[in-house]
């Protein structure tokens, strides 16, 4: 037997009196998840633990099968494997997002959605000013900053604070004044750089400074192939997931035209992923476009990835006889813009029916697979 799970990341939402009651997943045309649905049966899963922030690193790391009680260390240093950055023992890897503060507020965490060209620009120039500490550009806003001897730190996504002011969210504890002293410097760095004139030229929103959040040391994560027996690999075009992938020894697949937003090639990842399951026992294909939409707060975006998504899946099941799974990684709910730990649904075809129609939150509940954890997940799907 062989598996997909596929990941709509942030799909699952409240009801929304402009959809009428419904959420976008009720509102949006899904044939394929749907007819998925009809053939299999439907559950909900608790994807964040108890006592964790409702962040994709802890969702996808459970739903892996990795108990983010013993494996979790932070979002950076699975990105920092992710991009290659040999991080020594006793670095902290900070996850550092490229964002757009104005009069002490956050209000864009993704700093306009800017270019990975523009960004690496910008950091170029910021490592210039930060000796002993590498600055190391990612994908558009997703960037890394690594302290040697680092001493750890806390502090908050800045996708869960837009519209706030930021003072009561700053950094904490032993990095705290090496991090504000990034923080101080991109912004002295980033005023007048020639991307950020250019951008405001265009009427894009500026890169004002950096925002380093969830800081840990490197990872050891036992082997995928060793923990289940079965090859594995990952499609994805978040260094978080790859970064997974890596410290587990999965296979990173990459797809060209897959952008990690709203412009992604859903269609590419879905054939991608139809070769790479030839010769892996198990692929876990992850797709961002609805969390980023719900982090936009925009009903007719995720309702569109949605409905693309969708698409994606129609692909998969037409090609594809094996066990295939389907559900968020969490919810983005439009109404708050950020993450939340609610139980997500999910569907499977290829362990019996239910009599379940449509693949929502709602009809999901009623599936007789009922409430699962999600560290339980794949252990329940390879039985």
């Amino acid at each position: 037997m062989k598996y997909i799970v596929i990941i709509g990341d942030g799909m699952a939402d409240e009801p929304l009196p402009e959809l009428g009651g419904q959420t976008p997943l009720e509102y949006a045309k899904t044939p394929n998840l749907d007819r998925m649905t009809a053939e299999g049966a439907c559950g909900m899963l608790r994807t964040i633990p108890e006592g964790f922030e409702a962040g994709s690193d802890i969702a996808n790391m459970s739903i892996l099968g990795y108990d983010p009680k013993t494996c979790y260390t932070g979002r950076g240093p699975l990105e920092a494997v992710s991009m290659g950055i040999d991080i020594q023992d006793d670095d902290i890897a900070y996850r550092c997002n490229l964002v757009t503060v104005q009069d002490g507020i956050m209000q864009d965490f993704s700093a306009g959605h800017i270019s990975s060209s523009e960004g690496a620009l910008l950091l170029s120039s910021l490592q210039k000013e930060l000796p002993g500490i590498l600055v190391r550009p990612g994908v558009s806003y997703r960037n890394l900053l690594v302290i040697p001897h680092g001493r750890g730190s806390t502090s908050t996504p800045p996708h869960d604070i837009v519209g706030r002011a930021v003072t009561g969210y700053l950094p904490a504890g032993g990095d705290a004044p090496l991090l504000a002293q990034c923080m101080d410097t991109s912004r002295r760095v980033f005023l007048h750089h020639p991307v950020n004139e250019a951008r405001e030229r265009a009427g894009t929103s500026p890169a004002t400074q950096v925002w380093p959040w969830s800081g840990g040391k490197k990872p050891r994560l036992r082997p995928f192939k060793e923990k289940f027996h079965k090859s594995g690999g990952i499609i994805s075009a978040v260094d978080l997931l790859s970064g997974i992938g890596r410290c587990t020894g999965m296979e990173i697949i990459k797809v060209p035209g897959a952008t990690g937003y709203l412009d992604t090639d859903y269609q590419a990842k879905a054939r991608y992923a139809l070769d790479a399951i030839r010769h892996l026992d198990f692929l876990y294909l992850h797709v961002e476009a609805p969390d980023e939409a719900g982090h936009l707060g925009s009903i007719v975006e995720k309702v569109k990835a949605i409905e693309r998504f969708d698409g994606l899946v129609g692909t998969i099941i037409d090609g594809f006889d094996g066990l295939v799974a389907v559900l968020p990684d969490h919810p983005t709910p439009i109404r708050v813009k950020t993450h939340t730990a609610d139980p997500v649904p999910f569907v499977v075809r290829g362990k019996g029916t239910d009599g379940t129609r449509r693949f929502t939150e709602r009809e999901a509940a009623r599936g007789m697979f009922a409430m699962k954890n999600a560290v339980d997940f794949l252990p329940f799907l390879f039985s």
